[in-house]
Order: C-alpha cells, then structure tokens, then sequence
C-alpha cells in the first residue's frame, strides 16, 4: 500500500482525498499498486519535507498555505513549477521529493471556454502565481492586487502589472478572482466591499479558488448578477493532473477525470 495526502491550514474541509482514493481504488489493475490518500493538518511549513519522509509518502498534494514552502524544500522542480515559483504536487522520485504545479492548467482548463481577455488576481500566494503564470501564457491580460508590496516585487520583475493597498485601480477586467483565504474562515472580504462593487459592476465572471462554501467573495458578486465558479471544477482538474503524475501517467488524463467527477 502506497501512502499518499494533501497538506494544509486548514485541512478538514478538503474533498482531495475523495477523488483521490476513489481513483485508486478505480485503476489499481492498470497502475500496478493500491493506494491510499489521506489529510494532515501541518503546522509549520518548514517542517513539510520532514514530514513528507516520516510519513513515507509517496506523493503528496499541498494547500494554502504551504505551496511556495514545497517549491523550496523540493530537491529539485519541474515543468511550469520553475516558472511558478510555488509547487502544489510532490512526487518522490528515485528518492528524492519533485515538486510540480498542476494548479496552473487545472486552473485554466476550467476559464479556456470562455474567453476572457483580462483578468484581476487578488492575492500573490502561490495559487496566484500559479494563476498569473498561466493566464499570461494564454494571451490573457493580467493584473494581481495584494495587502502588501513585498510579495509583488518579484513579480513585477516578471512582467505583471501589480497593485498593492491602499492603491486604487482604475480599469475593469472579464474575470475577478479570489486567490486568497479570506472567506474560508470567517466572512471576509479578499478587498473592501465597495472596490469590489465597482470591479463587479464590468466583470463577467467572479472565481473564488475556495470551494465547498457559499464565500462572501462569490456572494458579492451573485447579488449584482455576475456569474460565479468556485474552485471546485478546479479542485477536479489539478487533481487529475496531479494523480497522473503519481501513477506515472500510465491513465489517460481523461480517464482519470471522469472518475474523480462520479464522487466530487
């Protein structure tokens, strides 16, 4: 039996091990091995390789909000996930802890239908990097407003247009998006109620990564009759992506996907 589980804070509230051990259960004759997927609720993000190991795991997935902790602990990265800066999937590989990001497709698979060209990013953790990375890679207008300058500086290096409170924006964009906790505990705001008035008075979408809850981000928004998605279609593609990687892509990815959408 192969040990496999998502860390985060929190960590209850997350559905990965339902897809994730109801896809095990459903390929083992093609991957070779049983699997199990649990939770941890990790309290230090400096402790996450240690605990990767002494779990003996042999995959792992990674939440808010120790995504930019598993890009630096990793031995080595691969893909978009060197780009990123952040990883949100560890695979151990010849013995040594790989990190990967399938945040940024998972995430893009679930907008590609609509065509957006501009989006909004509120946040700068690494579920936003992950989606700024890809959304620029995809032609799409990209702008990330966050509480502090200090996480923009990089970047700002890379290319993105950046915002920081208490600084107004004066433009308006397709897509707004929630990439940060606030509403997963506690009923607040990712930015004052009324700037997201005005953002949502020209938006045609608002997506809150959150998923699960009715978040106050995505209620906003519901009120002035934009339409809204929450990140559980998300949630359904990373996991396809990242499952992938832990059975060695021997399952088609779509496949994988129709499976994990039975029970999510």
């Amino acid at each position: 039996m192969r040990q496999f589980c998502v860390f985060g804070n929190p960590i209850a509230h997350s559905k990965s091990p339902l897809i994730h051990n109801f896809a095990f259960m459903s390929f083992a004759n093609e991957i070779g091995f049983d699997g199990a997927y649990g939770r941890y609720l990790l309290s230090k993000g400096e402790a996450l390789k240690e605990k990767f190991f002494d779990l003996k795991l042999f995959g792992a997935n990674v939440t808010v909000p120790f995504k930019e902790y598993a890009y630096a602990q990793s031995d080595t990265q691969k893909g978009i996930a060197k780009a990123i800066g952040a990883v949100n999937t560890l695979v151990l590989e010849n013995g040594s802890m790989v990190g990967y990001n399938t945040d940024a497709e998972g995430f893009y698979q679930t907008i590609s239908p609509y065509g957006f060209q501009s989006a909004l990013i509120l946040g700068a953790g690494g579920s936003a990097r992950a989606l700024a990375h890809i959304l620029k890679a995809q032609g799409i207008q990209t702008t990330i407003y966050n509480r502090t300058q200090e996480r923009l500086k990089d970047l700002i290096q890379a290319g993105f247009t950046c915002y920081a409170m208490p600084e107004a924006i004066d433009q308006s964009f397709d897509l707004i998006i929630n990439a940060t906790p606030a509403g997963l505990k506690d009923n607040s705001l990712p930015l004052g109620a009324d700037r997201l008035h005005q953002l949502f008075l020209s938006a045609k979408m608002a997506y809150d990564l959150i998923y699960g809850i009715p978040t106050p981000f995505l209620g906003l928004a519901k009120d002035l009759g934009v339409p809204i998605k929450d990140g559980k279609e998300m949630l359904l593609y990373q996991g396809a992506l990242a499952f992938g990687l832990f059975c060695g892509q021997c399952v088609p990815l779509e496949a994988i996907i129709s499976k994990m959408r039975l029970v999510l």
